[in-house]
């Protein structure tokens, strides 16, 4: 399902992220920390595979990237910026150690070359809407929320704590986030789904 390429993204932003929310006390917090994130990302990932598969779509896993640096097209950067690497460092920092940033990865569609011929009242076009984004990306802070809840349930807090923070930071409706896709694609699903993160990212700070 997941290529070298996206693999690689995924442990990149794990071991940032493991570090980061660490702050590498010791050696063993720091690969626990990793290896739930890891789980979390994947967990998030594989859901969109399989929505997507669903849709004759496909998409792929890379590191959020910023191209420009202000709202002109003309005021871009020579090389497109790995934000999902240096956001966390830069947001850990400002806010004191006190915020881990954890929205790392974006997302591209494209529709599969047999979704051009489902033309039978099912696709009229080849061509990945963007409510279809939204769904798919959506469908990955679904399974976050509810692989949260089962962590919790069996005892798994840190776990729960990690997924459910994924969640939320995911569904800001900004940049190529998950949050922008799902807003751009369906509000009334993005503000059911931002509800829901946001009562869970309060029940991690009261209740975990």
């Amino acid at each position: 399902m997941l290529t070298s390429k996206e693999f690689f993204s995924i442990i990149i932003v794990s071991i940032i992220l493991g570090a980061i929310i660490s702050l590498v006390e010791n050696i063993d917090i720091f690969l626990v920390t990793s290896f739930f994130i890891l789980i979390v990302i994947l967990v998030n990932v594989a859901a969109k595979k399989i929505f997507s598969y669903y849709l004759d779509t496909e998409i792929e896993i890379k590191i959020w990237e910023v191209k420009q640096f202000w709202v002109k097209k003309h005021f871009h950067f020579q090389k497109p910026v790995l934000a999902g690497v240096f956001v966390p460092l830069i947001v850990k920092f400002i806010s004191v150690g006190l915020v881990n940033w954890m929205a790392c990865l974006t997302f591209e569609t494209s529709g599969k070359v047999s979704r051009a011929a489902k033309r039978h009242g099912i696709y009229s076009f080849s061509e990945v809407t963007e409510e279809e984004m939204g769904w798919i990306a959506g469908f990955g802070i679904i399974i976050n929320i509810l692989f949260a809840v089962v962590a919790y349930l069996i005892g798994q807090e840190t776990l729960a704590k990690l997924s459910i923070t994924y969640a939320f930071f995911n569904m800001i409706p900004a940049f190529d986030w998950d949050g922008a896709k799902i807003f751009f694609g369906n509000i009334p699903f993005w503000s059911f789904l931002a509800i829901l993160s946001a009562i869970g990212m309060f029940a991690t700070i009261v209740i975990i």
